[in-house]
């Protein structure tokens, strides 16, 4: 049970940081310093899209599913969790250079707003 609980825990943590990755950028309008934090992440998510990567992540879910005697699955996390919802197909390397893309561009307009919020102060 505590390894399932665990594996359920990185899906959460998985999902936390993806949407951080995404939309993160707007808590550098609140919290300056989060910048630090933000920009590392999102070059992690564009390297993990464009290179097409496995986050550790996800094989550490995986091994606590096993010890859990839940199976666990191939690929990666938005192959399994966010691809059957957003695609109907499976992930491709032209897929993923569009994901690494628009987490790129959705970032250059969140500090574009960041940096207009901080000129017009």
């Amino acid at each position: 049970m505590t390894y399932r609980v665990l594996a359920d825990l990185v899906v959460v943590i998985h999902f936390v940081f993806i949407v951080y990755a995404i939309f993160g950028g707007l808590l550098v309008l609140k919290w300056k310093w989060t910048v630090f934090l933000h920009i590392p992440v999102v070059v992690w998510g564009i390297l993990l899209e464009t290179f097409g990567w496995i986050c550790p992540l996800t094989p550490l879910e995986n091994e606590l599913r096993q010890a859990a005697n839940v199976a666990g699955y191939q690929g990666g996390f938005i192959d399994n969790y966010l691809l059957p919802v957003v695609y109907p197909e499976n992930l491709t390397r032209l897929i993923q250079w569009l994901l690494g893309a628009a987490l790129l561009l959705c970032n250059i307009v969140v500090y574009a707003l960041v940096m207009h919020r901080i000129k017009g102060r």
